[in-house]
């Protein structure tokens, strides 16, 4: 390499050095630097005039010294001319030096250019390389993204794009082509993120077209378990008092291990959500796409929900198919919640179910008048309850549901009322109210089996065909209501929480249906003037008594533990006693209503001439017809029953009878009169004896008493008090001189009684 040329160069110092040079080697040291700093032009001038005036200083010195010391100086003056001599050709040397030291020196700068030159051109094409290899694999990556994108590896593109505007693209940053690629960065982001969420719909859209039969597998899972729960329940007794989705029956059931999300029948990946949600996490759109996401799940909850269904479809599809998507769309919410943390909240979630639910509820409500049927009722209640139970195994709440189950309970019971007052009407109508015919021995064990009754027999000492007391309406009605007690606690089997709601329910409905379907249609029916109708309403009516008695015991027995404890008393029971009462007064008419019709054909003779014998032909048709209806249509009736008929119509008949000689159109009765009327007191009286109650017998007091008075011969005994109370204690107090009055001793001829002769016999006056 030349040396670098001093810009402060100065000739005359350069000349010192070189004429100061002591040796050789310094002079050509001082020298060829001094020749290569001056080249040629002005410095070199300078160089040479330096050296000339260094020059003559040294001649002048010279001639000083010579005129000294002339010899001195003349040699040194042929010294001087010799180096002169060397001087100038040495200055010639150097000159030619100098000139080829220059064409060297641009020769050399020429060829140091021309390598600088070459150098620079290397380098430009080795940075071309490198940039060229920079940008060739920026694009190769770029490329890749879309390569990853057309084959759906969407996580794999995003992280090649933030490797290459990360890492890659600052190599090249000081190319256009990075400002190009880093422009069309977003839009490839936009791009995976449509593609991804593009997927996410397609896969959104494959939920909820499986959703529906999702529920239907978890339904389906669901009375597997109710199966399981049920056999573990009849085997081990404790375990029946725990409910499905219990603790204890969740315990008990966790060995039988199943996913509803993988299964043999359904498989749902959630791959192609996580996927989304990690890259937009990576593009830092989560909140976006969470508020994207929700709004997603809420259109397809709408598209999910029908605009009506129908619910009297014999296998309830509609119902069905609406609660198992429902029932899907739910699983796959919760299942969302749990898996992909924080995208999901509870709160989004619980929206969703309550809107779902508040529209199904709303859905079924409207399609519930559709509904006349108690047991298509029950079946799609059964229907709603196994939806409840699969909700409730994956958390959700149902106090909605649970709610409108007491709705459709309400409908139910209004079903069950309808239905079973119907067959009540028609049972009490269709009636033929005739003691009931058995014929074989299997027709009485499945009477006495349906019926509350207790036979007064043994069976063993039953002989058929036999009659039993009561008519054919009661068994039938037993049966009814059996079956209506049994229908209404079908409601709570699977799921109900409202058990004291049917208890409330069950009484009421019952009381309602026993004392305004049975109990006042049987009351209705008393205005029928055939007594034998009327008797067997009344038998009817006993055992309605006894069974509403034995009804209460079963209630109470079958009563929920949230119903309070205690009796239980049925409404029906009391309007049954008092329906008894009713129609044993209507007996009561019936019978002194026969009573006063034969009494009315008495045909006294107060003033007879002769003695009757016999007794009157009334008295013998009303002992007889007494005898003859408690021997017929009375026999079924229960003892005391009989008795109280008997004491009021032998009440009845005495004060009939004794209305006869009071009567305001008798105005004399002589003794003929009164014996015939003993008489027939007499003959009732010894009827009376031989029923064998000495009770009965009591009611024919007053009459016996009164006949007796009229055949006093001291008739003035009844005005002692004393002696009244002895002997005419029932006679009344008004009665009894009324028919003194009434009284002659004249046979033939029937006179008038004087009364002041009377009073004067009375008083013991003298005429």
């Amino acid at each position: 390499m030349p040396y670098a040329i001093d810009q402060r160069f100065d000739p005359d110092s350069a000349a010192q050095q070189i004429t100061l040079s002591s040796l050789d080697n310094q002079y050509f040291d001082h020298l060829i630097p001094a020749i290569e700093d001056s080249g040629t032009g002005v410095k070199g001038q300078q160089l040479l005039q330096s050296l000339a005036h260094i020059s003559i200083e040294r001649e002048a010195e010279i001639e000083s010294i010579c005129s000294t010391n002339h010899q001195g100086f003349a040699s040194a003056s042929n010294q001087f001319l010799v180096v002169s001599e060397q001087s100038q050709t040495l200055m010639t040397d150097i000159h030619a030096l100098s000139q080829s030291t220059q064409i060297s020196t641009e020769t050399l700068a020429r060829e140091k250019k021309a390598l600088v030159e070459s150098r620079a051109v290397r380098q430009n094409i080795d940075y071309a390389n490198e940039a060229l290899r920079d940008c060739l694999d920026v694009l190769r990556l770029a490329n890749q993204v879309y390569d990853l994108l057309g084959r759906k590896n969407h996580y794999a593109a995003l992280r090649a794009l933030d490797e290459l505007q990360d890492v890659h693209l600052f190599k090249i940053t000081k190319y256009k082509i990075a400002d190009t690629i880093r422009k069309s960065i977003p839009d490839t982001k936009k791009l995976i993120a449509d593609a991804v969420m593009s997927d996410l719909n397609t896969w959104l859209f494959r939920i909820r077209e499986t959703s529906q039969f999702l529920g239907e597998v978890a339904f389906y899972h669901i009375e597997q378990r109710r199966a399981r729960h049920k056999e573990r329940a009849e085997k081990l007794m404790s375990l029946g008092s725990f409910k499905l989705n219990s603790a204890v029956e969740s315990v008990a059931d966790e060995d039988e291990e199943f996913d509803i999300l993988d299964n043999e029948d359904v498989q749902v990946d959630f791959t192609p959500l996580f996927e989304c949600m990690h890259i937009h996490d990576a593009l830092g759109q989560r909140e976006k796409f969470k508020v994207d996401y929700a709004s997603t799940r809420r259109q397809q909850k709408d598209l999910l929900m029908p605009p009506s269904i129908t619910l009297v479809d014999p296998e309830g599809s509609s119902l069905s198919e609406l609660l198992e998507g429902i029932a899907g769309f739910a699983i796959i919410e919760k299942a969302t919640m749990s898996k992909a943390r924080g995208l999901r909240s509870p709160a989004d979630v619980d929206e969703l179910w309550d809107s779902m639910c508040q529209t199904a509820i709303a859905l079924i409500s409207n399609a519930l008048s559709e509904v006349t049927n108690a047991e298509l009722l029950l079946k799609i209640k059964g229907i709603i309850a196994l939806f409840i139970q699969t909700i409730t195994s994956y958390g959700y709440p149902v106090h909605l549901l649970d709610t409108f189950l007491l709705t459709l309970f309400d409908k139910y019971a209004e079903l069950l009322k309808r239905r079973f007052s119907d067959d009540f009407q028609e049972i009490v109508s269709t009636d033929d109210y005739m003691p009931m015919p058995i014929h074989k021995s299997d027709e009485y064990d499945k009477v006495v089996n349906v019926s509350w009754y207790t036979p007064e027999k043994p069976r063993q000492e039953l002989r058929f065909p036999c009659v039993l007391p009561f008519s054919q309406m009661y068994p039938l009605c037993c049966i009814d209501i059996r079956n209506f007690l049994n229908q209404f606690y079908f409601f709570s089997d699977d799921h109900f929480q409202h058990l004291k709601v049917i208890d409330d329910t069950l009484k009421a409905s019952l009381d309602e249906l026993l004392c305004e379907k049975v109990c006042q249609s049987l009351v209705d029916r008393l205005s029928t003037q055939y007594l034998g109708q009327i008797v067997q309403i009344l038998i009817n009516l006993e055992h309605f008594e006894i069974a509403c008695q034995e009804l209460e015991q079963l209630l109470v027995a079958a009563r929920s533990n949230a119903s309070a404890g205690g009796t239980l008393v049925l409404k029906a029971t009391e309007d049954f006693r008092n329906s008894k009462k009713t129609a044993e007064k209507r007996i009561f008419e019936l019978v002194n209503s026969k009573i006063d019709d034969l009494i009315e054909t008495a045909e006294y003779d107060w003033t007879a001439s002769t003695l009757d014998t016999e007794p009157s032909s009334y008295m013998q048709t009303l002992t007889r017809y007494l005898s003859n209806i408690m021997n017929t249509v009375l026999l079924g009736l229960p003892t005391e029953i009989k008795e109280l008929i008997y004491f009021d119509a032998l009440s009845h008949a005495a004060t009939m009878i004794l209305s006869l000689p009071l009567s305001p159109d008798v105005k004399c009765i002589n003794p003929n009169g009164v014996a015939a009327l003993s008489q027939d007191v007499q003959y009732l009286t010894e009827f009376v004896d031989t029923l064998n109650n000495p009770i009965l017998k009591e009611n024919l007091d007053e009459l016996r008493q009164t006949v007796s008075l009229m055949q006093a011969e001291n008739s003035d005994e009844f005005y002692d008090v004393a002696t009244r109370n002895k002997k005419y204690g029932r006679v009344d107090a008004m009665n009894g001189p009324t028919l003194l009055e009434k009284l002659t001793h004249t046979v033939h001829v029937p006179v008038k009684p004087d009364k002041l002769a009377a009073l004067s016999s009375r008083f013991g006056m003298k005429s």
